[in-house]
């Protein structure tokens, strides 16, 4: 299919795929409720996920609390990849999420909880899953398993996984489904909120392959060398030098504690809402989507109080292309830090701007330099109707040179070669690697 016909696809199936979704209070959120004995929001098989009470303490005292999703399981997002006339085309989905604001979005071929794919909630078994659960038959190009949001999971991750088929082998394409080449996925991704979370994150670990991709043929050739040749510098002792000190020596602790232990936290109107300004708020919803395993179905989802900003500095040095990112902390993260984008402001954000934000709105707000600008959907499995700015801009790098703590200029190569370790690159930055085109 080209470019059209898949949007003109996108645009049929929202006009006649049946969706109701309708905020409901707690006491209507069928199968979910507030277990006393457990302190959390659960449903009635206590599977599937939690929402607990977390609190981040330091020197005794608490300066951070909020509600936690908790769910251990660790899903597939997987994609068949297959070559079709001399090219990788990705068989991707078309489907719909609770928390979709849009209904439907460009998804991985398999998007399923290990509940879903275990069928513990009476759904049908996942098109596909049999690809990813015998993935040694075939071609493994990605397997990687990778952090979730960490502001909002604690310790949440999924397995991302890309599988290649044989070019003679013969893979059933469903309606739900489509062939799509990289260069197709990666225009969509210009478009708001159209290309999933989690086709983004799968499609950030690919490994940076130049068989197909000649030099002449990149855009961006700037790019090209830092994906295959770096700018022949190790970063890597610098860069874990300060991780592991952080791990190391971090002073915080986090506690978990029952939904009524906090304090700043209370039940208004059927939601979960912050007594002082927050990031986001705990929703209920009753769910009614045509086509899906399960049609008709209650559940909690974690709404955000506006839109976010996620950032990627990038400028060129000695003709190789480099991004600045910084070594974050949040408070699910399921070992302490991870490396995280140069910018990632949220609505409501509890912190003031260091130097380098403070740059970058001065130029987005100047319009200078922007190579990437669109609005993107975090995950709607969980997520009610989130979209974040996701932003792209090239600098002049003399201008900002002197980094506060934690920030680190990095070429293409070493980002590629971490996101190939589990829990190193956080999902803003994974995310904000994928819309880079080539």
């Amino acid at each position: 299919m080209n470019l059209d016909e898949i949007l003109k696809k996108v645009k049929s199936l929202n006009e006649t795929t049946r969706v109701i979704i309708n905020k409901v209070p707690l006491e209507k959120c069928i199968n979910w409720s507030y277990d006393e004995s457990r302190g959390e929001i659960c449903n009635s098989s206590k599977s599937f996920f939690q929402i607990k009470g977390i609190k981040k303490i330091k020197n005794g005292e608490v300066v951070l609390e909020q509600p936690i999703i908790i769910q251990n399981e660790i899903g597939y997002l997987g994609i068949i990849r297959k070559r079709i006339n001399g090219e990788y085309y990705y068989l991707m989905q078309y489907k719909i999420e609770p928390g979709n604001i849009n209904k439907i979005q460009i998804s991985p071929t398999i998007q399923a909880t290990k509940s879903n794919f275990t069928q513990k909630h009476g759904g049908k078994k996942p098109a596909y899953l049999d690809y990813f659960v015998n993935a040694n038959r075939y071609k493994i190009v990605v397997d990687q398993i990778q952090s979730e949001q960490s502001s909002r999971f604690l310790g949440k991750r999924n397995r991302n996984i890309i599988v290649e088929v044989d070019e003679d082998e013969s893979v059933e394409c469903l309606p739900s489904h489509d062939w799509m080449t990289l260069r197709q996925i990666k225009t969509l991704m210009r478009y708001d909120n159209l290309v999933n979370m989690d086709t983004r994150t799968v499609l950030s670990c690919l490994p940076a392959e130049f068989e197909d991709y000649a030099a002449e043929n990149f855009k961006d050739k700037a790019l090209y060398k830092s994906m295959k040749y770096g700018s022949g510098i190790n970063y890597f002792p610098q860069l874990y030098q300060y991780i592991n000190n952080v791990k190391m020596f971090d002073d915080c602790d986090t506690k978990m504690v029952s939904l009524g232990e906090l304090d700043t936290w209370s039940m208004v109107g059927g939601e979960i809402v912050s007594n002082t300004p927050y990031s986001f708020k705990v929703v209920f919803c009753d769910i009614e989507i045509e086509g899906r395993e399960v049609k008709h179905w209650c559940q909690p989802l974690f709404e955000a109080m506006g839109i976010a900003d996620f950032g990627l500095i990038t400028c060129v040095e000695n003709g190789v292309r480099l991004f600045l990112v910084k070594c974050r902390k949040e408070i699910g993260c399921f070992d302490t830090i991870e490396i995280g984008p140069s910018v990632q402001k949220e609505y409501v954000s509890l912190e003031e701007k260091d130097a380098v934000e403070a740059f970058f709105y001065k130029k987005v707000n100047l319009g200078k330099g922007i190579i990437f600008d669109t609005l993107l959907s975090e995950e709607g499995g969980r997520f009610y109707q989130e979209q974040n700015r996701n932003i792209v801009i090239e600098v002049d790098k003399r201008e900002i040179d002197d980094l506060p703590d934690g920030y680190f200029w990095l070429d293409y190569k070493t980002l590629n070669t971490l996101v190939q370790v589990n829990n190193t690159l956080n999902i803003q930055l994974r995310n904000l690697l994928s819309v880079l085109e080539f």
